[in-house]
């Protein structure tokens, strides 16, 4: 049976649009690390390599799930697979700069309440809206950081 090239180049075309389509719906999908802190490995097993142990609370952005596991990306790029129930959806999210100034409203002219150092974990406590997220400091200050000088959205 002899292939018509224009439904084949129109087949190739359709699916191009569908991978493109399903790329552009792809949300980031963020969780922190639960109560407990959990050990990252290089595999979906608990027979893998382990890599590290991420504390309680760290962000980590779910890159593909399998099973009871899902494959992480920590905020240095670094990816590894956890179990899925040691996660939380629970939002935090950390410091990108030293002496990050979270203010007192979502604008570049309020008061900064409070400065913290890169690496700081700051739990969200609102959605981002026009490029600010309010935060809560674990010692209960709340504030506002530009989202992109966070890591975790």
């Amino acid at each position: 049976m002899l292939k018509n090239p224009v439904t084949s180049k129109f087949r190739w075309i359709a699916g191009a649009v569908l991978m493109l389509a399903t790329a552009a719906s792809y949300a980031v999908d963020f969780k922190s690390v639960g109560a407990a802190p959990v050990i990252l490995y290089d595999a979906p097993s608990v027979k893998g390599g382990k890599l590290y142990v991420a504390p309680r609370g760290m962000p980590l952005e779910v890159v593909l799930s399998y099973g009871e596991w899902v494959k992480v990306r920590d905020a240095t790029g670094e990816m590894a697979w956890t179990e899925a129930k040691g996660l939380s959806p629970k939002r935090n999210v950390v410091a990108r700069t030293a002496n990050l100034k979270v203010r007192a409203s979502p604008d570049d002219n309020a008061s900064p309440v409070l400065l913290v150092d890169k690496g700081v974990l700051l739990e969200m406590s609102e959605q981002p809206t026009s490029g600010w997220v309010k935060v809560r400091h674990k010692d209960g200050q709340t504030g506002y950081v530009k989202t992109s000088e966070v890591w975790g959205l």
